[in-house]
Protein backbone atom coordinates (compact mmCIF):
# COMPACT_ATOMS: atom_id res chain seq x y z
CA UNK A 1 0.00 0.00 0.00
CA UNK A 2 1.12 3.25 -1.00
CA UNK A 3 2.31 5.62 2.13
CA UNK A 4 1.72 9.44 3.09
CA UNK A 5 3.77 12.06 4.55
CA UNK A 6 2.74 12.57 8.62
CA UNK A 7 5.17 15.12 9.44
CA UNK A 8 8.48 13.31 9.16
CA UNK A 9 6.92 9.80 9.34
CA UNK A 10 5.26 7.58 6.26
CA UNK A 11 2.22 5.97 6.95
CA UNK A 12 -0.66 4.42 5.61
CA UNK A 13 -3.23 6.47 4.25
CA UNK A 14 -5.89 5.62 6.78
CA UNK A 15 -5.20 5.67 10.31
CA UNK A 16 -7.54 4.81 13.30
CA UNK A 17 -9.14 7.31 15.61
CA UNK A 18 -9.38 5.67 19.31
CA UNK A 19 -11.76 7.80 20.42
CA UNK A 20 -14.67 6.09 20.44
CA UNK A 21 -12.93 2.81 22.39
CA UNK A 22 -13.42 5.21 25.73
CA UNK A 23 -16.50 7.49 25.15
CA UNK A 24 -18.86 9.83 22.85
CA UNK A 25 -20.50 7.30 20.52
CA UNK A 26 -22.81 4.55 22.23
CA UNK A 27 -21.43 1.86 24.90
CA UNK A 28 -17.55 1.66 24.71
CA UNK A 29 -16.65 -2.06 24.18
CA UNK A 30 -15.23 -4.44 26.82
CA UNK A 31 -11.24 -3.53 27.85
CA UNK A 32 -11.01 -6.79 26.24
CA UNK A 33 -12.78 -6.25 22.79
CA UNK A 34 -10.81 -2.93 23.04
CA UNK A 35 -7.46 -4.68 23.17
CA UNK A 36 -8.55 -7.07 20.62
CA UNK A 37 -9.10 -4.39 18.04
CA UNK A 38 -6.21 -2.23 18.74
CA UNK A 39 -3.97 -5.38 18.10
CA UNK A 40 -6.08 -6.34 14.75
CA UNK A 41 -5.58 -2.86 13.60
CA UNK A 42 -1.98 -3.47 13.77
CA UNK A 43 -1.80 -6.66 12.55
CA UNK A 44 -3.98 -5.33 9.63
CA UNK A 45 -1.59 -2.74 8.78
CA UNK A 46 -2.38 0.42 10.62
CA UNK A 47 0.68 2.24 11.79
CA UNK A 48 -1.03 5.55 12.83
CA UNK A 49 -3.21 5.16 16.06
CA UNK A 50 -4.54 8.83 17.40
CA UNK A 51 -5.84 9.25 20.92
CA UNK A 52 -6.01 12.44 23.72
CA UNK A 53 -5.95 13.25 27.53
CA UNK A 54 -9.39 14.14 27.15
CA UNK A 55 -10.37 10.86 25.20
CA UNK A 56 -12.34 8.79 28.20
CA UNK A 57 -10.35 11.23 30.49
CA UNK A 58 -7.62 9.42 30.57
CA UNK A 59 -8.78 6.01 29.87
CA UNK A 60 -7.70 5.96 26.35
CA UNK A 61 -4.05 6.62 26.78
CA UNK A 62 -4.33 4.08 29.43
CA UNK A 63 -5.37 1.67 27.29
CA UNK A 64 -3.30 1.95 24.46
CA UNK A 65 0.15 2.24 26.99
CA UNK A 66 -1.44 -1.01 28.33
CA UNK A 67 -2.30 -2.82 25.41
CA UNK A 68 0.54 -1.41 23.08
CA UNK A 69 3.41 -1.16 25.43
CA UNK A 70 5.19 -4.01 23.71
CA UNK A 71 4.48 -2.79 19.65
CA UNK A 72 5.68 0.90 20.64
CA UNK A 73 7.86 0.45 17.83
CA UNK A 74 5.36 -0.45 15.41
CA UNK A 75 3.01 2.61 14.92
CA UNK A 76 3.13 6.23 14.98
CA UNK A 77 1.35 7.67 18.63
CA UNK A 78 -0.49 10.74 17.94
CA UNK A 79 -2.14 12.52 21.30
CA UNK A 80 -3.26 16.00 22.20
CA UNK A 81 -2.89 18.21 24.96
CA UNK A 82 -4.76 21.65 25.73
CA UNK A 83 -8.08 19.84 26.73
CA UNK A 84 -8.75 17.78 29.59
CA UNK A 85 -10.42 16.73 32.78
CA UNK A 86 -9.07 19.31 35.47
CA UNK A 87 -8.89 18.57 39.23
CA UNK A 88 -12.68 19.27 39.88
CA UNK A 89 -13.51 16.59 37.14
CA UNK A 90 -14.35 19.18 34.82
CA UNK A 91 -13.54 19.25 31.29
CA UNK A 92 -11.26 22.14 30.91
CA UNK A 93 -9.70 23.89 27.43
CA UNK A 94 -6.46 25.75 28.82
CA UNK A 95 -3.16 26.35 26.31
CA UNK A 96 -1.12 27.49 29.21
CA UNK A 97 2.39 26.87 29.11
CA UNK A 98 2.99 25.00 32.10
CA UNK A 99 -0.49 23.33 31.78
CA UNK A 100 0.55 21.93 28.50
CA UNK A 101 3.89 20.42 29.80
CA UNK A 102 2.19 19.03 33.09
CA UNK A 103 -0.65 17.31 30.28
CA UNK A 104 2.39 16.08 28.15
CA UNK A 105 4.06 14.62 31.15
CA UNK A 106 1.09 12.92 32.45
CA UNK A 107 0.16 11.12 28.95
CA UNK A 108 3.82 10.13 28.94
CA UNK A 109 2.77 7.93 31.89
CA UNK A 110 -0.31 7.04 30.81
CA UNK A 111 1.06 6.02 27.43
CA UNK A 112 3.87 4.28 28.78
CA UNK A 113 6.45 5.65 26.66
CA UNK A 114 9.31 8.13 26.69
CA UNK A 115 8.16 10.02 23.52
CA UNK A 116 4.75 11.13 21.93
CA UNK A 117 5.66 10.79 18.17
CA UNK A 118 3.01 14.09 17.08
CA UNK A 119 1.76 16.11 20.04
CA UNK A 120 -1.48 18.63 19.15
CA UNK A 121 -2.90 21.59 20.33
CA UNK A 122 -6.56 19.52 21.27
CA UNK A 123 -7.83 23.27 20.88
CA UNK A 124 -6.46 26.70 21.06
CA UNK A 125 -7.15 28.17 24.21
CA UNK A 126 -8.57 32.04 23.34
CA UNK A 127 -7.15 33.03 26.27
CA UNK A 128 -3.47 32.51 25.39
CA UNK A 129 -1.63 33.93 22.52
CA UNK A 130 -1.29 30.73 20.11
CA UNK A 131 2.25 31.62 20.12
CA UNK A 132 2.62 30.61 24.07
CA UNK A 133 1.19 27.66 24.00
CA UNK A 134 3.06 26.32 20.57
CA UNK A 135 6.78 27.97 22.42
CA UNK A 136 5.74 25.21 25.28
CA UNK A 137 5.26 22.61 22.91
CA UNK A 138 8.53 23.41 21.27
CA UNK A 139 10.27 23.44 24.41
CA UNK A 140 9.01 19.42 24.64
CA UNK A 141 10.37 18.78 21.21
CA UNK A 142 14.44 20.71 22.47
CA UNK A 143 13.13 18.13 25.51
CA UNK A 144 12.44 15.19 23.82
CA UNK A 145 9.42 13.90 25.04
CA UNK A 146 7.52 14.90 21.52
CA UNK A 147 9.03 14.73 18.21
CA UNK A 148 6.44 16.78 16.22
CA UNK A 149 4.03 19.31 17.18
CA UNK A 150 0.59 19.48 15.47
CA UNK A 151 -2.99 21.76 15.73
CA UNK A 152 -6.72 20.88 15.82
CA UNK A 153 -9.60 22.66 14.71
CA UNK A 154 -7.42 25.67 13.58
CA UNK A 155 -8.06 28.83 11.32
CA UNK A 156 -5.24 29.32 8.67
CA UNK A 157 -4.52 32.66 10.56
CA UNK A 158 -3.85 30.92 13.47
CA UNK A 159 -2.04 27.93 11.37
CA UNK A 160 0.29 30.53 9.76
CA UNK A 161 0.86 32.24 13.74
CA UNK A 162 1.95 28.94 15.06
CA UNK A 163 4.39 27.55 12.33
CA UNK A 164 6.51 31.07 12.37
CA UNK A 165 7.18 29.90 16.09
CA UNK A 166 7.67 26.26 15.44
CA UNK A 167 7.10 24.11 12.42
CA UNK A 168 3.91 22.53 12.61
CA UNK A 169 3.92 19.32 11.30
CA UNK A 170 0.14 18.52 11.01
CA UNK A 171 -3.35 19.75 11.49
CA UNK A 172 -6.83 17.61 12.45
CA UNK A 173 -10.14 19.20 11.05
CA UNK A 174 -13.29 17.38 10.85
CA UNK A 175 -13.52 16.81 7.11
CA UNK A 176 -16.09 14.44 5.04
CA UNK A 177 -18.59 14.74 2.53
CA UNK A 178 -20.74 16.84 4.72
CA UNK A 179 -18.33 18.62 6.85
CA UNK A 180 -16.17 21.18 4.19
CA UNK A 181 -14.79 24.06 6.35
CA UNK A 182 -10.99 22.78 5.82
CA UNK A 183 -11.91 23.79 1.88
CA UNK A 184 -12.41 27.41 2.57
CA UNK A 185 -8.40 27.61 3.11
CA UNK A 186 -7.02 24.95 5.45
CA UNK A 187 -6.18 22.57 3.45
CA UNK A 188 -4.55 24.99 1.01
CA UNK A 189 -2.61 26.50 4.15
CA UNK A 190 -1.20 22.54 5.20
CA UNK A 191 -0.39 22.03 1.14
CA UNK A 192 1.40 24.82 1.29
CA UNK A 193 3.50 25.05 4.56
CA UNK A 194 4.08 21.21 3.62
CA UNK A 195 1.54 19.99 7.02
CA UNK A 196 -0.14 17.04 6.71
CA UNK A 197 -3.92 17.39 6.84
CA UNK A 198 -5.61 14.87 9.13
CA UNK A 199 -9.07 14.41 8.43
CA UNK A 200 -11.04 12.95 11.49
CA UNK A 201 -14.67 12.05 11.63
CA UNK A 202 -14.57 11.45 8.01
CA UNK A 203 -17.31 9.09 8.18
CA UNK A 204 -19.47 12.22 9.47
CA UNK A 205 -19.74 10.01 12.77
CA UNK A 206 -21.59 7.29 11.41
CA UNK A 207 -23.75 9.31 8.80
CA UNK A 208 -21.88 8.11 5.70
CA UNK A 209 -22.07 4.54 6.78
CA UNK A 210 -25.45 4.24 5.90
CA UNK A 211 -26.00 2.29 9.37
CA UNK A 212 -27.75 4.87 11.49
CA UNK A 213 -30.79 5.38 10.66
CA UNK A 214 -32.86 6.06 13.53
CA UNK A 215 -31.39 8.70 15.91
CA UNK A 216 -33.14 8.33 18.60
CA UNK A 217 -31.95 5.23 19.37
CA UNK A 218 -28.75 6.89 20.24
CA UNK A 219 -27.75 6.33 23.93
CA UNK A 220 -28.53 9.29 26.15
CA UNK A 221 -25.17 10.41 26.64
CA UNK A 222 -23.94 9.82 22.76
CA UNK A 223 -22.67 13.11 21.81
CA UNK A 224 -24.35 13.31 18.78
CA UNK A 225 -27.53 14.15 20.06
CA UNK A 226 -26.15 17.39 20.86
CA UNK A 227 -25.21 18.29 17.37
CA UNK A 228 -28.20 19.84 15.27
CA UNK A 229 -27.29 17.53 12.40
CA UNK A 230 -28.65 15.07 14.31
CA UNK A 231 -31.54 16.45 15.14
CA UNK A 232 -34.42 14.57 14.07
CA UNK A 233 -35.63 16.87 11.61
CA UNK A 234 -32.65 18.13 10.16
CA UNK A 235 -31.30 14.27 10.20
CA UNK A 236 -34.39 12.92 8.02
CA UNK A 237 -33.88 15.37 5.46
CA UNK A 238 -29.78 14.01 5.43
CA UNK A 239 -30.87 10.61 4.87
CA UNK A 240 -32.62 11.59 1.96
CA UNK A 241 -28.88 12.63 0.39
CA UNK A 242 -27.60 9.45 1.62
CA UNK A 243 -30.19 7.72 -0.61
CA UNK A 244 -27.87 9.61 -3.75
CA UNK A 245 -24.67 8.69 -2.63
CA UNK A 246 -25.32 4.96 -1.90
CA UNK A 247 -26.25 4.39 -5.82
CA UNK A 248 -22.42 5.60 -6.59
CA UNK A 249 -20.99 3.66 -4.08
CA UNK A 250 -23.30 0.79 -5.62
CA UNK A 251 -21.51 2.22 -9.30
CA UNK A 252 -18.04 2.35 -8.07
CA UNK A 253 -18.30 -0.98 -6.32
CA UNK A 254 -17.37 -0.76 -2.69
CA UNK A 255 -19.33 0.35 0.24
CA UNK A 256 -20.53 3.65 1.40
CA UNK A 257 -17.97 3.80 3.98
CA UNK A 258 -15.04 3.12 1.49
CA UNK A 259 -16.50 5.14 -0.69
CA UNK A 260 -16.95 8.46 1.92
CA UNK A 261 -13.18 7.87 2.92
CA UNK A 262 -11.73 7.39 -0.66
CA UNK A 263 -13.42 10.64 -1.78
CA UNK A 264 -11.46 12.56 1.20
CA UNK A 265 -8.47 10.91 0.52
CA UNK A 266 -8.62 12.23 -2.99
CA UNK A 267 -8.82 15.90 -2.23
CA UNK A 268 -4.89 15.80 -2.04
CA UNK A 269 -2.01 13.92 -1.60
CA UNK A 270 -1.28 15.33 1.83
CA UNK A 271 -4.49 14.04 3.61
CA UNK A 272 -4.34 11.67 5.79
CA UNK A 273 -7.97 10.16 7.35
CA UNK A 274 -8.31 8.31 10.60
CA UNK A 275 -11.73 7.06 10.80
CA UNK A 276 -12.80 5.24 14.50
CA UNK A 277 -14.45 2.18 15.01
CA UNK A 278 -15.17 -0.65 17.50
CA UNK A 279 -16.22 -3.35 14.60
CA UNK A 280 -13.42 -5.41 13.74
CA UNK A 281 -15.24 -6.22 10.18
CA UNK A 282 -15.32 -2.11 9.78
CA UNK A 283 -11.61 -1.81 10.84
CA UNK A 284 -10.72 -4.13 7.80
CA UNK A 285 -13.33 -2.15 5.48
CA UNK A 286 -12.05 1.37 6.14
CA UNK A 287 -8.70 0.13 6.07
CA UNK A 288 -8.86 -1.11 2.53
CA UNK A 289 -10.71 1.75 1.26
CA UNK A 290 -7.02 3.52 0.60
CA UNK A 291 -7.14 1.19 -2.73
CA UNK A 292 -10.37 2.60 -3.76
CA UNK A 293 -9.87 5.09 -6.29
CA UNK A 294 -13.38 7.10 -7.61
CA UNK A 295 -13.97 8.30 -11.06
CA UNK A 296 -13.85 12.13 -12.34
CA UNK A 297 -17.69 11.82 -12.16
CA UNK A 298 -17.94 10.42 -9.03
CA UNK A 299 -16.20 13.32 -7.52
CA UNK A 300 -18.39 15.75 -9.04
CA UNK A 301 -21.56 13.84 -8.37
CA UNK A 302 -21.14 13.56 -4.51
CA UNK A 303 -19.43 16.97 -4.70
CA UNK A 304 -23.26 18.25 -6.39
CA UNK A 305 -25.16 15.77 -3.58
CA UNK A 306 -23.18 16.58 -0.58
CA UNK A 307 -22.41 19.65 0.44
CA UNK A 308 -22.16 22.73 2.98
CA UNK A 309 -25.27 23.72 1.32
CA UNK A 310 -27.86 20.61 0.88
CA UNK A 311 -26.79 19.43 3.97
CA UNK A 312 -28.87 20.48 6.77
CA UNK A 313 -27.83 21.66 10.63
CA UNK A 314 -24.37 23.01 11.86
CA UNK A 315 -22.30 20.59 13.15
CA UNK A 316 -22.00 22.03 16.80
CA UNK A 317 -24.27 23.54 18.70
CA UNK A 318 -23.58 26.72 19.64
CA UNK A 319 -21.72 26.64 23.15
CA UNK A 320 -19.17 24.40 21.52
CA UNK A 321 -18.45 26.21 18.06
CA UNK A 322 -17.82 28.76 19.84
CA UNK A 323 -14.76 27.52 21.54
CA UNK A 324 -13.49 26.28 18.40
CA UNK A 325 -10.92 28.68 15.40
CA UNK A 326 -12.32 27.30 12.37
CA UNK A 327 -13.76 29.20 9.22
CA UNK A 328 -16.99 28.62 8.77
CA UNK A 329 -18.81 29.29 5.80
CA UNK A 330 -21.10 32.26 5.47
Amino acid sequence: MTTRKFGSFDCAPIGLGCMNLSHAYGTPPSEKDAENLLLSALDMGYNLLDTAALYGFGHNEQLLGKVLKSRRHDYILASKCGMFKNAEGVREINGRPEVVKKTCEDSLRRLQTDVIDLYYLHRWDKNVPIEDSVGALSDLVKEGKIREIGLSEVSSDTVRKAHAVHPIAAVQTEYSLWTRNAEISVLETCRELGATFVAFSPLARGFLTGALTEVNSLVEKDIRRNMPRFHAENYAHNLTLLEQVALIAKQEGCTLAQLALAWTLGRGEHIVSIPGTTNLTHLSENFSAAEVELSATSYQQLDEILNQNTVMGARYNAATQAEIDTEEFA
